[in-house]
């Protein structure tokens, strides 16, 4: 914004805290109308599960609960791993759980147990 005002280079560098070739090459870019917000657009390596098959893995993973990979690669989409569905479904916020073995105590049941170890404490 600063050299589509009139500045010049050095004071749009010295103004932002930049690197004089930075200011040329950003102001090259807009002039042009390339995209200047990431520089590291594209570095990432392509998703093997993209949107379409992560909602159809977060629906069938809601769906059964025990449902494995070679259920989830059995429809239509590309083998994937059991290591990149654990990712994904851990980037979904689905991650596992181990279910409960015994019941939760209420507070009676803490009360009698703690008058039971006073009692047997030695």
């Amino acid at each position: 914004m600063a050299r589509g005002l009139g500045t010049s280079i050095t004071e749009t560098a010295r103004l932002v805290g930049c690197s004089l070739s930075a200011v040329v090459s950003i102001h090259a870019k807009w002039i042009n109308e390339v995209d200047t917000s990431s520089r590291r657009q594209g570095v990432d390596r392509p998703r093997v599960i993209e949107e379409k098959l992560r909602r159809r893995l977060s629906r069938l993973e809601k769906k059964n609960r025990r449902l494995t990979v070679a259920q989830f690669n059995a429809g239509p989409s590309a083998s994937v791993s059991e290591h990149t569905v654990h990712r994904t479904l851990l980037d979904m916020g689905l991650c596992s759980k181990r279910p409960i073995l015994v019941s939760l105590l209420t507070k009676c049941h803490r009360q009698l147990r703690l008058q039971r170890t006073r009692e047997h404490r030695d």
